[in-house]
């Protein structure tokens, strides 16, 4: 077995690169390291079974490594160095830096999903409308002095420029068609810098697929006023659509540019998404879910009922 060490030194405020990691990993015992960049390529077809290949980078730097991991059966070993740290979350790895590395040099492992949207493999999220501005817009400076709010403040920087998307959205036997502002396909229970999908779970085979209505900015404002500062999510149907199911497929009336794990895919009209469950291996010793919540009553007008299926409870929208 070889441990790999593969560093993004462009992640998050640059502080926790290649030299940072590695004096954490030698203390923790593991001496012998392959190191190289993320932007090299090189070493992936050195990778063999059973290798544990340690990314120090973001959501984005995750997803690179871990699709290396899937194709040659190694075990993926995430070491949080970037803005969102998303996949991280749904790890419960520790905070402490030496704790994280010797839980690296560890038989600890679990096995979570992976999802692949249009043949491009994605770990976290895939942003359709709205959601896409963060990853598109923030710039590298915000990022690094404001970390994970830099989404925030770009997304309140674009609100009121965006005219919605038309599409319709179809989840198994679930179907739904209508203007949205936004639509988000999520494979774990944390996206866009720590917002939780309620009772949702990395490794339950399914996808979660929410939906946000392009209704007046009024509305989906106290949506996020309700969702961030109130820790609880608006009543289903007011503002959104959300289903589960191990595939979706939706087609747009025209290409909009789709994101997944923060990284531009460019624009698509049709978008297909899927999920396997449990095909990579991760170093960690509990996965995390999204905390649970009651379904709240359903509350409809006549001018807002969704015309066909009825929306899931719990998810939030941003």
């Amino acid at each position: 077995m070889t441990y790999w060490l593969i560093v993004n030194k462009a992640a998050g405020d640059g502080r926790q690169g290649k030299s940072y990691w590695r004096s954490y990993l030698r203390a923790a015992g593991i001496e012998e390291l392959n190191v190289h960049g993320l932007s090299e390529t090189d070493w992936e077809q050195h990778v063999a079974p059973g290798d544990r290949v340690l990314v120090a980078g973001g959501d984005g730097s995750v997803n690179r490594v871990a699709s290396v991991c899937v194709e040659r059966e190694a075990t993926l070993g995430v070491l949080p160095s970037g803005t969102a740290n998303d996949f991280a979350r749904n790890l419960g790895l520790p905070d402490d830096p030496l704790e994280l590395c010797r839980m690296m040099r560890s038989e600890q492992t679990v096995e979570v999903d992976v999802s692949w949207l249009n043949g491009n493999v994605f770990l976290n999220v895939a942003h359709i409308g709205l959601g896409t501005l963060p990853s598109r817009q923030a710039t590298q400076d915000q990022k690094q002095r404001l970390g994970r709010f830099s989404y925030l403040l770009t997304l309140a920087q674009r609100l009121g420029m965006q005219r919605g998307i038309h599409g319709r959205i179809e989840c198994d036997d679930q179907v739904v068609e209508g203007p949205w502002l936004t639509i988000a396909i999520a494979s774990g229970a944390y996206f866009g810098g720590g917002h939780e999908l309620n009772q949702a779970r990395i490794d339950d085979g399914m996808l979660d697929v929410v939906a946000i209505r392009h209704e007046s900015w009024w509305r989906v404002g106290m949506a996020f006023i309700t969702t961030r500062l109130l820790g609880r999510a608006p009543r289903s149907g007011d503002t959104m659509a959300h289903f589960q199911s191990s595939q979706c497929h939706i087609q747009l009336r025209h290409p909009h540019t789709v994101t997944a794990d923060g990284e531009n895919l460019g624009r698509m009209a049709n978008v297909s998404a899927i999920t396997r469950r449990g095909v990579l291996r991760v170093m960690g010793s509990r996965l995390v879910s999204g905390r649970p919540q009651p379904p709240e009553p359903i509350h409809y007008t006549p001018s807002d009922a969704p015309p066909m299926a009825r929306p899931g409870p719990g998810a939030h929208p941003f």
